[in-house]
């Protein structure tokens, strides 16, 4: 592989004047050795066949900004043009020309597809915080935020139209005398012919209006021509096919996917895995241990709410002498129960959820409050939605006027855990949950964590990837200060 050569330039002493060394970008190029680029994409570059292509590791880089600033791909290499910061961190010279913005999406698809780049990039900066010995903590806090999909359950049609809205609107309040002039909108009900429309006015839009380049206008346009230029092909498909309905409560949902997290104390994320919306935050805990053990923490205690302190992952903490620090709830107490695996737990919304993804609408408890061991809950779903289901079979009998799931209150396996949860111990190691609710609220609110920016878990896999690398770098940077 061709790798970047350090381009030798009259101007590059500009660099030690305007890019100062507590500038971020340059504490992280003296950080990390992003060398380790050229191993993991070597086998799916030809050196032989073609012209060069563009350094991955500066196209890496490139990624690297747009989770750090939260920017589009033409606006990322539009201020790479001109800010120094960029490009001493993307190892240009000041006058060296920028690449095309197409060649990020390409980038994205065709060379990072098949590699596992979540889990290789956190080994690399947990790695890289146990070198610089700011990594001490031996537990894990674990929790799972949601995403909402890109494109929300609306018909692809309804999406481009939506853009489109809101681009003539930003050019009408600019000036309305180009209301006229503009192409007729699409009045059919078909894709293609959205499509076509769309495209007419992004062409004149950039011919003929001459407001183009107004920032105002620039933002909706961009995102428009990004949608029909990019995601053409999944409009055609779906709206987003992996996206799934999960539940934020009894009485709110959200159509996307879920983030289920592990941190340590220090707040660096050691393990990630991404799943759709409606999955049981608990199942994931096993994978998060392992994965953060693979990483290369050593995880006594795991630190996490109710919804891990399922009948399983007590036994597995307790086999692999870990620490569960999860407080009991009966809602959510497995034992006695038929078919745990397939009638998951919701603890947002307190309620079960059926293998097709529909939610009890009720619930009743049974039996005496004081012979514990003998009370169950009794949840109600809505028999109509089973009539019409598709998994139905083996699950709701013909002609039955309910359909319901019994959950016993308590069993023997939790007997050891409702003790622990008494100890002072339990209580002192809970309070550090906290820390992961505030990574969340970073991730979300900092980083554009809400709303997916591609569609496809893979797409949400890479989102996580390049903004989970960008936000622990930029903890290890803070906890080395």
């Amino acid at each position: 592989m061709i790798r970047q050569q350090q381009t030798l330039s009259p101007y590059a002493a500009l660099y030690d004047i305007v890019v100062p060394k507590d500038n971020m970008l340059r504490q992280i190029n003296e950080l990390v050795d992003f060398t380790f680029k050229y191993e993991e994409l070597e086998a799916i570059y030809c050196l032989d066949n073609g012209r060069n292509a563009i350094d991955p590791v500066r196209m890496f880089k490139y990624l690297l900004l747009k989770a750090i600033f939260e920017l589009s791909d033409v606006d990322i290499v539009e201020r790479s043009k001109y800010d120094l910061s960029f490009k001493y961190f993307l190892g240009m010279a000041p006058e060296d020309p920028v690449i095309d913005p197409s060649s990020l999406t390409k980038f994205r698809k065709l060379r990072l597809k098949d590699i596992n780049l979540l889990d290789m990039l956190i080994g690399k900066t947990v790695a890289l915080a146990i070198e610089q010995k700011i990594l001490k903590s031996n537990s894990i806090i674990v929790d799972a935020t949601h995403t909402k999909a890109r494109y929300n359950q609306k018909s692809p049609q309804e999406i481009l139209q939506d853009r489109a809205r809101k681009l003539r609107k930003a050019i009408y309040s600019m000036d309305e005398s180009v209301k006229s002039k503009m192409p007729s909108k699409n009045a059919t009900n078909e894709l293609g012919d959205e499509i076509k429309y769309c495209q007419k006015l992004i062409a004149f839009i950039e011919t003929e209006s001459g407001i183009a380049q107004v920032p105002k206008i620039l933002e909706p346009l961009n995102l428009l021509k990004e949608t029909v230029a990019d995601d053409v092909e999944q409009l055609r498909l779906a709206a987003d096919p992996d996206a799934r309905v999960g539940h934020k409560s009894a009485d709110s949902a959200f159509f996307g996917y879920k983030r289920h997290l592990a941190i340590t104390e220090e707040r660096i994320i050691t393990a990630a895995v991404i799943t759709t919306g409606e999955k049981n935050d608990g199942k994931q805990l096993q994978t998060l241990i392992e994965k953060s053990k693979a990483a290369g923490v050593q995880v006594k205690s795991v630190i996490g709410d109710t919804a891990y302190s399922e009948k399983d992952n007590i036994s597995y903490t307790k086999k692999n002498e870990i620490e569960l620090v999860a407080k009991l709830n009966p809602l959510i107490t497995q034992g006695g129960r038929k078919k745990e695996d397939e009638f998951l737990f919701n603890k947002d919304a307190g309620m079960y959820v059926c293998p097709a993804g529909h939610m009890v609408n009720r619930k009743a408890r049974q039996g005496k409050k004081d012979v514990g061991k003998n009370q169950t809950d009794t949840y109600y779903f809505d028999i109509e939605k089973c009539k019409r289901c598709p998994l139905k079979e083996g699950c709701y009998k013909e002609g039955a006027k309910s359909k319901s799931y019994t959950v016993s209150i308590k069993s023997d396996e939790h007997t050891e855990q409702m003790a622990f949860q008494e100890t002072e111990s339990f209580k002192e190691k809970s309070r550090e949950r906290y820390k992961i609710e505030a990574k969340n609220s970073e991730l979300k609110h900092g980083h554009g964590y809400d709303v997916a920016t591609s569609s496809g878990l893979l797409g949400m896999e890479m989102q996580d990837a390049m903004t989970i690398f960008a936000v622990n770098l930029k903890r290890i940077l803070k906890l080395m200060d």
